[in-house]
């Protein structure tokens, strides 16, 4: 008797390697720096509007997170149908290739970008045509415009990068979208988008103003502190958002995690303050690896690259003695978080003493 057997693509989706939370222990505080979580606790206002809608979890959210979409759409100055909310910025790369991808269409990215996106476009039976980084740990955009085929339908722009760091400018991105047939949809991905402090930032909101086959996603997961709540946003153009809400789950973001983020947009000056702080945090790391002979990537998110090869799990496991639990990515390097002060601290004595040769 033959079993039931899942389409051929399922069995080839790799699997999601999420980061692993610290051992407790005895001698020393522990600290995950592994998934780009914001170390700070949610604000109290926030706390306040989560605990409300708890009161009410006998009912359904509202299916078409109305509040949400009103805060949004006057905080970016968009319309109501241009946009389209889910579990997870995540989530919404999983609804754009179901919407437009037939099976065999390209899926061109950067890589290594984050880890989801070869995940989601094998489960879309589309193909990943994957393009290297440069050897700054850039998205090589010349290289991405000539992977587009006739066969490409998405081209997915990580910035900043996860897990490397370096973030991409207004004029690289325009350069590129002139190359882009206008049938292709450039998701500028932008989970990490208020850590960013560079000359020529890119304006994600005004590229997609300008181009109608230009969509962004962003999260309400690291600068927002929400990340155990799974709510992000697209903005779109009416058409595309309006397919994104159509494969889009039922009722997927919960009642909770709207009024959390209704709320986390109310306190954005304060939230701010923390991810400044954050930014000064990053800036004191990079400099002190730099002073001790680690030359990293451009750091624009909340995390640090080191480029280690081989050398990737011994790192790991030098930050695990530490009490320092990091991210490796077998064969490239490791994506650190910037954690609390301490624990920063800690890296920069661990990345001090471990042998690059």
């Amino acid at each position: 008797m033959t079993a039931p057997q899942p389409r051929r693509n399922v069995q080839q989706i790799p699997a999601y390697v999420p980061g692993k939370p610290p051992t407790p222990r005895t001698d020393l505080v522990t600290y995950k720096l592994s998934s780009n979580e914001n170390p700070y606790p949610p604000l109290p206002g926030v706390i306040s509007a989560a605990h409300a809608a708890v009161e009410t979890m006998n009912r359904y959210p509202d299916m078409g997170s109305a509040a949400l979409y009103a805060e949004l759409a006057a905080r970016f100055d968009v319309p109501l149908e241009d946009l389209a909310a889910a579990t997870g910025s995540v989530a919404l790369i999983y609804q754009l290739l179901s919407a437009y991808c037939e099976p065999g269409d390209e899926v061109v990215h950067a890589w290594r970008s984050f880890e989801a996106y070869p995940i989601a476009i094998t489960t879309a039976a589309a193909v990943g045509v994957p393009v290297p980084l440069t050897a700054d740990a850039r998205h090589d955009l010349d290289a991405m415009a000539s992977a587009i085929t006739g066969r490409t339908r998405v081209v997915l722009l990580c910035t900043p990068n996860n897990p490397t760091g370096p973030a991409l400018t207004q004029t690289e991105v325009d350069a590129f979208l002139a190359e882009v047939p206008s049938d292709v949809l450039v998701v500028l991905d932008e989970a990490y988008y208020e850590f960013v402090r560079i000359d020529d930032p890119l304006d994600a909101i005004g590229t997609y103003r300008r181009h109608e086959n230009v969509l962004v996603f962003r999260t309400f997961s690291k600068a927002y502190g929400l990340a155990g709540f799974r709510v992000g946003y697209a903005i779109a153009h009416a058409p595309v958002a309006a397919a994104l809400r159509a494969v889009s789950l039922p009722f997927g973001v919960s009642s909770v995690a709207q009024a959390a983020a209704i709320a986390s947009l109310e306190a954005q000056p304060e939230l701010l303050d923390r991810v400044e702080g954050l930014v000064a945090e990053r800036e004191r790391v990079v400099k002190a690896l730099a002073e001790v002979g680690w030359d990293v990537p451009d750091a624009q998110g909340n995390f640090v690259w080191f480029d280690l090869g081989e050398k990737a799990g011994a790192f790991a496991a030098a930050a695990d003695a530490a009490g320092l639990v990091v991210r490796p990515f077998a064969g490239d390097g490791c994506r650190v978080t910037i954690g609390e002060p301490e624990a920063n601290d800690r890296l920069i004595e661990v990345a001090s003493a471990f042998s690059k040769d």
